[in-house]
């Protein structure tokens, strides 16, 4: 296992990357890190938050820091402190991603690609019916991604009364502003229910709705298995996890920042020292 410690040491021409989020966790980090020690990149990664999201971005910018991931609660709050949006971030106005570009900043959205590709490699039938909690930048990610897979049946659940159905008439959905009783064949947590911290016994639908769905979709990341996630896995059910998302998300911000693809074998490395070898294991199973 290639870790942070066997990189070269640090110099002046060393590459800095950054995250910034409202709850700043390890696995980016040592993602990214583990994925410059076995390529030999130059680069370091480290998280931060901030109460102070413009001048945080003006030190991205005046620091010549090369890439910045944008977590909860900034991923719309951070354009307009950018000077270009690429279309991914453009088409659904939410940015996980910054690239620096001798201080021109541009927006990326990589969330949207990952949740696409790991619906579409689990094979789930577009006519499938489901049910999404939550209505920020990265639920806009997952209701676009599927709309664009043909999705056509989905509720989305949202107790802000501007956001929820703002999201649902968008993208073509109904909204409701609280869970009902009734469940669907797919259930999407996009809400904090489950993380680390406060709400990390939460589960996000009830055991009667995971009981009857096919698919749990948690995109969560920490842990790398929500209180959501078991129950669905103990029930047998089809499951993407948030720490699923998030390695495929970081591979795609790791070659903007880089311009180097790592190969299957680095990105496995990678995952199961970020994440653990169950999450590197689901992903090597759905490609």
């Amino acid at each position: 296992m290639t870790t942070f410690a066997d990189k070269q040491s640090i110099g002046r021409d060393t590459r800095l990357c950054m995250s910034l989020s409202g709850r700043p966790g390890n696995a980016g980090s040592r993602l990214h890190n583990t994925l410059y020690g076995l390529l030999g990149l130059d680069y370091v990664y480290k998280s931060f938050t901030t109460q102070d999201l413009p001048a945080a971005i003006g030190g991205v910018r005046a620091l010549d820091i090369r890439g910045c991931a944008i977590s909860m609660p900034f991923k719309e709050a951070v354009i307009p402190l950018l000077d270009n949006l690429e279309d991914s971030a453009r088409a659904i106005d939410s940015v996980n991603t910054i690239v620096n570009d001798g201080g021109v900043l541009t927006g990326y959205n990589t969330d949207y690609t990952a949740v696409r590709d790991l619906v579409s490699r689990r094979g789930i039938d577009p006519a499938t019916p489901f049910l999404l909690r939550g209505s920020g930048g990265m639920a806009k990610a997952v209701v676009a991604a599927l709309r664009d897979l043909g999705f056509r049946e989905g509720t989305i659940i949202a107790r802000n009364a501007e956001a929820g159905p703002a999201l649902a008439e968008q993208y073509g959905f109904r909204w409701l502003p609280e869970l009902p009783q009734q469940g669907a064949a797919m259930l999407i947590n996009v809400t904090p229910l489950g993380m680390e911290g406060a709400q990390a016994g939460e589960l996000a639908f009830t055991p009667e709705q995971i009981a009857a769905c096919e698919v749990a979709f948690d995109v969560v990341a920490q842990p790398a298995e929500t209180p959501f996630i078991k129950a669905a896995l103990a029930a047998g059910k089809t499951v993407i996890s948030g720490a699923e998302v998030i390695v495929l998300q970081a591979v795609e911000q790791f070659v903007l920042y880089t311009g180097i693809r790592p190969d299957a074998d680095a990105v496995n490395e990678a995952a199961t020292f970020a994440h653990g070898p169950n999450v590197a294991t689901r992903l090597r199973e759905a490609v």
